[in-house]
Protein backbone atom coordinates (compact mmCIF):
# COMPACT_ATOMS: atom_id res chain seq x y z
CA UNK A 1 0.00 0.00 0.00
CA UNK A 2 1.00 3.44 -0.38
CA UNK A 3 2.46 5.84 2.65
CA UNK A 4 -0.33 7.67 2.51
CA UNK A 5 -2.51 4.67 3.30
CA UNK A 6 -0.56 3.03 5.95
CA UNK A 7 0.03 5.66 7.52
CA UNK A 8 -3.32 8.17 7.69
CA UNK A 9 -5.87 6.03 6.28
CA UNK A 10 -5.58 2.56 8.04
CA UNK A 11 -4.43 4.10 11.75
CA UNK A 12 -7.88 6.45 11.29
CA UNK A 13 -9.96 3.72 9.82
CA UNK A 14 -8.52 1.40 13.21
CA UNK A 15 -9.05 4.49 15.70
CA UNK A 16 -12.96 4.64 14.29
CA UNK A 17 -13.99 0.70 14.59
CA UNK A 18 -12.83 0.96 18.23
CA UNK A 19 -14.56 4.36 19.06
CA UNK A 20 -17.79 2.09 17.23
CA UNK A 21 -17.37 -0.71 19.68
CA UNK A 22 -17.23 2.13 22.35
CA UNK A 23 -20.35 3.57 21.47
CA UNK A 24 -21.86 0.29 21.99
CA UNK A 25 -20.75 -0.07 25.03
CA UNK A 26 -21.64 2.98 26.39
CA UNK A 27 -25.06 2.57 24.30
CA UNK A 28 -25.08 -0.94 26.71
CA UNK A 29 -24.82 1.07 29.67
CA UNK A 30 -27.83 3.28 28.64
CA UNK A 31 -26.15 6.40 28.20
CA UNK A 32 -26.56 8.24 24.32
CA UNK A 33 -22.88 7.53 22.80
CA UNK A 34 -23.03 11.03 20.59
CA UNK A 35 -23.98 12.93 24.02
CA UNK A 36 -21.47 11.37 25.42
CA UNK A 37 -19.00 12.10 22.66
CA UNK A 38 -19.79 15.85 22.98
CA UNK A 39 -19.12 15.80 26.37
CA UNK A 40 -15.95 14.38 26.15
CA UNK A 41 -15.26 17.02 23.68
CA UNK A 42 -16.08 19.86 25.74
CA UNK A 43 -13.92 18.81 28.41
CA UNK A 44 -11.02 17.64 27.23
CA UNK A 45 -10.62 20.15 24.03
CA UNK A 46 -13.27 22.94 23.89
CA UNK A 47 -12.79 23.83 27.04
CA UNK A 48 -9.10 25.85 28.02
CA UNK A 49 -8.91 24.23 31.41
CA UNK A 50 -9.74 21.06 30.14
CA UNK A 51 -7.15 21.40 27.05
CA UNK A 52 -4.70 22.21 29.65
CA UNK A 53 -4.72 19.00 31.29
CA UNK A 54 -4.90 17.05 28.07
CA UNK A 55 -1.75 18.74 27.05
CA UNK A 56 -0.08 17.46 30.40
CA UNK A 57 -1.26 13.82 30.25
CA UNK A 58 -0.15 14.17 26.66
CA UNK A 59 3.71 15.62 27.36
CA UNK A 60 4.11 12.76 29.60
CA UNK A 61 2.66 10.04 26.99
CA UNK A 62 4.70 11.47 24.50
CA UNK A 63 7.91 10.11 26.01
CA UNK A 64 6.73 7.00 26.59
CA UNK A 65 5.37 6.97 22.99
CA UNK A 66 8.89 7.71 21.98
CA UNK A 67 10.22 4.85 24.07
CA UNK A 68 8.11 2.31 22.46
CA UNK A 69 8.83 3.84 19.24
CA UNK A 70 12.55 4.04 19.32
CA UNK A 71 12.79 0.25 20.48
CA UNK A 72 10.41 -0.93 16.98
CA UNK A 73 12.23 0.58 14.79
CA UNK A 74 15.28 -1.43 15.89
CA UNK A 75 12.34 -4.43 15.28
CA UNK A 76 12.34 -4.65 19.60
CA UNK A 77 9.28 -4.50 21.05
CA UNK A 78 9.67 -2.76 24.22
CA UNK A 79 6.94 -3.18 26.68
CA UNK A 80 8.84 -2.27 30.07
CA UNK A 81 8.55 1.43 29.70
CA UNK A 82 5.95 1.56 32.60
CA UNK A 83 9.25 0.21 34.98
CA UNK A 84 11.74 2.74 33.20
CA UNK A 85 9.81 5.48 33.94
CA UNK A 86 9.35 4.56 37.30
CA UNK A 87 13.33 4.09 38.13
CA UNK A 88 13.36 7.61 36.41
CA UNK A 89 11.34 8.94 38.71
CA UNK A 90 13.54 7.59 41.20
CA UNK A 91 16.71 8.87 39.40
CA UNK A 92 14.98 12.55 39.27
CA UNK A 93 14.03 12.31 42.93
CA UNK A 94 17.64 11.45 44.44
CA UNK A 95 18.74 14.39 42.42
CA UNK A 96 16.49 16.98 44.39
CA UNK A 97 16.82 14.95 47.20
CA UNK A 98 20.26 15.92 46.87
CA UNK A 99 20.08 19.64 45.55
CA UNK A 100 17.03 20.87 45.79
CA UNK A 101 18.19 23.37 48.62
CA UNK A 102 21.04 24.52 46.70
CA UNK A 103 20.51 25.13 43.02
CA UNK A 104 18.31 27.74 41.09
CA UNK A 105 15.40 26.03 39.52
CA UNK A 106 17.18 26.41 35.64
CA UNK A 107 19.81 23.62 37.01
CA UNK A 108 17.36 21.42 39.03
CA UNK A 109 15.62 21.05 35.92
CA UNK A 110 18.66 19.92 34.13
CA UNK A 111 19.73 17.69 36.80
CA UNK A 112 16.54 16.20 37.33
CA UNK A 113 16.52 15.41 33.01
CA UNK A 114 19.43 13.70 33.51
CA UNK A 115 18.70 11.69 36.53
CA UNK A 116 15.21 10.52 35.37
CA UNK A 117 17.15 9.58 31.80
CA UNK A 118 20.17 8.02 33.34
CA UNK A 119 18.35 5.71 35.54
CA UNK A 120 15.55 4.83 33.05
CA UNK A 121 18.26 4.22 30.45
CA UNK A 122 19.92 1.94 32.92
CA UNK A 123 17.18 -0.33 33.88
CA UNK A 124 16.36 -0.74 29.88
CA UNK A 125 20.09 -1.46 29.75
CA UNK A 126 19.96 -4.83 31.60
CA UNK A 127 17.18 -6.39 29.15
CA UNK A 128 19.23 -5.05 25.72
CA UNK A 129 22.17 -6.62 27.30
CA UNK A 130 20.66 -10.20 27.88
CA UNK A 131 18.55 -9.61 24.62
CA UNK A 132 22.44 -8.86 22.69
CA UNK A 133 24.70 -11.50 24.81
CA UNK A 134 22.55 -14.25 26.05
CA UNK A 135 19.45 -14.07 23.55
CA UNK A 136 16.75 -13.57 25.85
CA UNK A 137 13.72 -12.52 24.69
CA UNK A 138 13.17 -8.68 24.78
CA UNK A 139 9.70 -8.95 25.80
CA UNK A 140 9.66 -11.09 28.34
CA UNK A 141 12.80 -9.46 30.01
CA UNK A 142 11.09 -6.46 29.62
CA UNK A 143 7.77 -6.97 31.17
CA UNK A 144 9.22 -8.83 33.99
CA UNK A 145 11.47 -5.44 34.77
CA UNK A 146 8.26 -3.86 35.02
CA UNK A 147 7.11 -6.39 37.95
CA UNK A 148 10.86 -6.04 39.58
CA UNK A 149 10.66 -2.43 39.37
CA UNK A 150 7.23 -2.00 41.46
CA UNK A 151 8.44 -4.19 43.84
CA UNK A 152 12.10 -2.44 44.63
CA UNK A 153 10.39 0.70 44.47
CA UNK A 154 8.21 -0.28 47.28
CA UNK A 155 11.33 -0.84 49.18
CA UNK A 156 13.19 1.69 48.85
CA UNK A 157 9.91 4.38 49.30
CA UNK A 158 9.38 2.84 52.85
CA UNK A 159 12.64 2.09 53.94
CA UNK A 160 15.05 4.87 52.83
CA UNK A 161 12.37 8.03 51.04
CA UNK A 162 9.50 8.17 53.62
CA UNK A 163 10.62 11.19 55.77
CA UNK A 164 10.54 10.45 59.71
CA UNK A 165 7.01 10.62 61.01
CA UNK A 166 5.24 10.80 57.81
CA UNK A 167 2.59 8.01 56.85
CA UNK A 168 2.15 8.53 53.27
CA UNK A 169 4.38 6.52 51.19
CA UNK A 170 5.98 9.04 49.35
CA UNK A 171 9.30 11.16 49.70
CA UNK A 172 9.50 14.91 51.29
CA UNK A 173 7.99 17.31 48.94
CA UNK A 174 10.59 18.87 47.13
CA UNK A 175 11.54 22.64 47.47
CA UNK A 176 9.82 25.44 45.50
CA UNK A 177 12.69 25.80 43.21
CA UNK A 178 12.19 22.02 42.25
CA UNK A 179 8.90 22.71 40.29
CA UNK A 180 8.86 23.38 36.34
CA UNK A 181 7.36 26.41 35.57
CA UNK A 182 3.64 26.70 34.61
CA UNK A 183 2.52 27.83 31.39
CA UNK A 184 -0.56 29.56 32.89
CA UNK A 185 2.11 32.59 34.44
CA UNK A 186 2.10 33.32 30.55
CA UNK A 187 -1.47 32.02 29.41
CA UNK A 188 -3.85 32.42 32.97
CA UNK A 189 -6.48 31.74 30.45
CA UNK A 190 -5.44 27.82 31.27
CA UNK A 191 -6.32 28.16 34.86
CA UNK A 192 -4.57 26.14 37.88
CA UNK A 193 -3.75 23.43 36.11
CA UNK A 194 -0.30 21.59 35.89
CA UNK A 195 0.72 22.10 32.25
CA UNK A 196 3.87 23.43 32.30
CA UNK A 197 7.26 23.19 30.21
CA UNK A 198 7.54 19.96 29.77
CA UNK A 199 5.39 20.23 27.40
CA UNK A 200 7.73 22.36 25.30
CA UNK A 201 10.47 19.74 26.18
CA UNK A 202 8.12 16.95 24.64
CA UNK A 203 7.95 18.77 21.20
CA UNK A 204 11.98 19.18 21.31
CA UNK A 205 12.12 15.70 21.56
CA UNK A 206 9.89 14.69 18.72
CA UNK A 207 10.99 17.03 16.84
CA UNK A 208 15.01 14.81 17.34
CA UNK A 209 13.51 11.60 17.51
CA UNK A 210 12.18 12.58 14.09
CA UNK A 211 15.78 14.26 12.35
CA UNK A 212 17.52 11.59 14.11
CA UNK A 213 15.38 8.49 12.35
CA UNK A 214 15.12 10.02 9.28
CA UNK A 215 17.74 11.91 8.36
CA UNK A 216 21.39 10.54 10.13
CA UNK A 217 23.09 7.68 8.95
CA UNK A 218 22.50 6.26 12.82
CA UNK A 219 18.81 6.25 12.35
CA UNK A 220 19.09 4.76 8.99
CA UNK A 221 21.31 1.98 10.80
CA UNK A 222 18.65 1.54 13.36
CA UNK A 223 15.52 1.57 10.61
CA UNK A 224 17.91 -1.05 8.94
CA UNK A 225 18.18 -3.73 12.25
CA UNK A 226 14.34 -3.40 12.47
CA UNK A 227 13.71 -4.48 8.69
CA UNK A 228 16.09 -6.78 8.65
CA UNK A 229 18.86 -8.25 10.96
CA UNK A 230 20.74 -10.28 9.02
CA UNK A 231 20.90 -7.67 6.10
CA UNK A 232 21.90 -5.15 8.39
CA UNK A 233 24.51 -6.86 9.81
CA UNK A 234 26.44 -7.54 6.38
CA UNK A 235 25.94 -4.31 6.15
CA UNK A 236 28.15 -3.60 8.89
CA UNK A 237 25.86 -2.88 11.59
CA UNK A 238 26.82 -3.80 15.07
CA UNK A 239 24.04 -5.68 16.53
CA UNK A 240 24.52 -6.27 19.73
CA UNK A 241 25.58 -2.94 20.69
CA UNK A 242 22.89 -1.26 18.49
CA UNK A 243 20.41 -3.11 20.70
CA UNK A 244 22.07 -2.40 23.70
CA UNK A 245 22.66 1.33 22.46
CA UNK A 246 18.61 1.31 21.26
CA UNK A 247 17.25 -0.21 24.71
CA UNK A 248 19.04 2.64 26.73
CA UNK A 249 17.91 5.20 24.87
CA UNK A 250 14.62 3.92 24.98
CA UNK A 251 14.52 3.51 28.51
CA UNK A 252 16.27 7.44 29.39
CA UNK A 253 13.12 8.70 26.99
CA UNK A 254 10.83 6.58 29.74
CA UNK A 255 12.49 7.72 31.92
CA UNK A 256 12.21 11.64 30.95
CA UNK A 257 8.12 11.18 31.13
CA UNK A 258 8.72 10.94 34.88
CA UNK A 259 9.99 14.52 34.64
CA UNK A 260 6.61 16.36 33.87
CA UNK A 261 4.60 13.86 36.73
CA UNK A 262 6.90 14.74 39.06
CA UNK A 263 8.34 17.79 38.66
CA UNK A 264 5.69 19.73 36.91
CA UNK A 265 3.25 18.17 39.20
CA UNK A 266 3.39 15.98 42.18
CA UNK A 267 6.89 17.60 43.47
CA UNK A 268 7.71 14.37 45.14
CA UNK A 269 7.62 10.69 44.45
CA UNK A 270 4.51 8.41 45.50
CA UNK A 271 3.94 4.73 44.79
CA UNK A 272 2.46 3.96 41.53
CA UNK A 273 3.16 7.96 40.45
CA UNK A 274 3.21 6.43 36.69
CA UNK A 275 -0.25 4.94 36.46
CA UNK A 276 -0.11 3.04 33.47
CA UNK A 277 1.59 5.64 31.44
CA UNK A 278 3.73 2.77 30.11
CA UNK A 279 1.78 0.52 28.73
CA UNK A 280 -0.96 3.61 26.94
CA UNK A 281 2.72 4.39 24.97
CA UNK A 282 2.67 0.95 23.52
CA UNK A 283 -0.61 2.17 22.19
CA UNK A 284 0.64 5.47 21.46
CA UNK A 285 3.68 3.85 19.07
CA UNK A 286 1.46 1.33 17.64
CA UNK A 287 -1.36 4.29 16.40
CA UNK A 288 1.43 6.58 15.43
CA UNK A 289 3.32 4.69 13.52
CA UNK A 290 6.20 5.49 14.99
CA UNK A 291 6.24 8.89 13.31
CA UNK A 292 6.61 11.86 15.31
CA UNK A 293 3.22 13.52 13.64
CA UNK A 294 1.48 9.95 14.80
CA UNK A 295 3.27 9.97 18.27
CA UNK A 296 1.78 13.49 19.19
CA UNK A 297 -1.77 13.47 17.88
CA UNK A 298 -1.65 9.84 19.33
CA UNK A 299 -0.57 11.44 22.78
CA UNK A 300 -3.10 14.14 22.49
CA UNK A 301 -6.05 11.15 21.95
CA UNK A 302 -5.05 9.50 25.03
CA UNK A 303 -4.60 12.57 26.86
CA UNK A 304 -8.34 13.47 25.78
CA UNK A 305 -9.11 10.62 26.48
CA UNK A 306 -8.27 10.75 30.23
CA UNK A 307 -9.17 14.02 30.91
CA UNK A 308 -12.82 13.55 29.32
CA UNK A 309 -13.26 10.47 30.59
CA UNK A 310 -12.89 11.83 34.14
CA UNK A 311 -15.45 14.43 33.60
CA UNK A 312 -17.88 12.09 31.62
CA UNK A 313 -18.20 9.61 34.63
CA UNK A 314 -18.74 12.77 37.04
CA UNK A 315 -21.66 13.43 34.58
CA UNK A 316 -22.52 10.05 33.92
CA UNK A 317 -22.76 7.85 36.98
CA UNK A 318 -23.77 5.10 34.73
CA UNK A 319 -20.05 5.03 32.74
CA UNK A 320 -17.17 4.13 35.31
CA UNK A 321 -13.96 5.68 34.60
CA UNK A 322 -12.48 1.81 33.91
CA UNK A 323 -15.01 2.53 30.57
CA UNK A 324 -11.58 4.56 28.81
CA UNK A 325 -9.21 1.58 30.13
CA UNK A 326 -11.66 -0.43 27.93
CA UNK A 327 -11.05 1.96 25.44
CA UNK A 328 -7.60 1.85 25.62
CA UNK A 329 -7.23 -1.78 25.60
CA UNK A 330 -9.67 -1.37 22.21
CA UNK A 331 -7.41 1.08 20.24
CA UNK A 332 -4.36 -1.37 21.26
CA UNK A 333 -6.42 -4.28 19.69
CA UNK A 334 -7.08 -2.74 16.34
CA UNK A 335 -4.26 -0.79 15.99
CA UNK A 336 -1.66 -3.81 17.23
CA UNK A 337 -2.95 -7.14 16.52
CA UNK A 338 -5.59 -6.01 13.81
CA UNK A 339 -3.84 -3.42 12.29
CA UNK A 340 -4.30 -4.40 8.86
CA UNK A 341 -7.92 -5.51 9.14
CA UNK A 342 -9.02 -2.87 6.67
CA UNK A 343 -5.94 -3.35 4.06
CA UNK A 344 -7.12 -6.10 1.78
CA UNK A 345 -10.24 -3.40 1.04
CA UNK A 346 -7.79 -0.73 0.46
CA UNK A 347 -5.24 -2.20 -1.32
CA UNK A 348 -8.81 -3.92 -3.60
CA UNK A 349 -9.82 -0.23 -3.71
CA UNK A 350 -6.77 1.19 -5.06
CA UNK A 351 -6.35 -1.45 -7.88
CA UNK A 352 -9.58 -1.14 -9.07
CA UNK A 353 -9.16 2.71 -9.23
CA UNK A 354 -5.55 2.01 -11.21
CA UNK A 355 -7.97 -0.10 -13.33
Amino acid sequence: MPRWATGLVLPILNLLSALLVSALVIHLLGEDPLESLQILINSAVINPEGLSYTLFYASTFVFTGLAVSIAMQAGLFNIGAEGQMYFGGLGLTLAMLAFDATLPWYLLILAGILGAALFGGLWAFIPGYLQAKRGSHIVVTTIMFNFICASLMNFVIVKYLIPPGEQNTASRVFSAAAEMPRLNAWFPVLGETPLNIGFFFAIIALAVYGIVMWRSAWGYKVRALGLNQHAAHYAGVKISAMIIIVMAISGALAGLGAVNSIMGSTHYLSLNFVGGAGFVGIAIALMGRQHPVGIFLSSVLFGALIQGGFDLSLEKPNIPTETFIFIQGLIILFCGAMENLYAPVIIKLIKSRKG
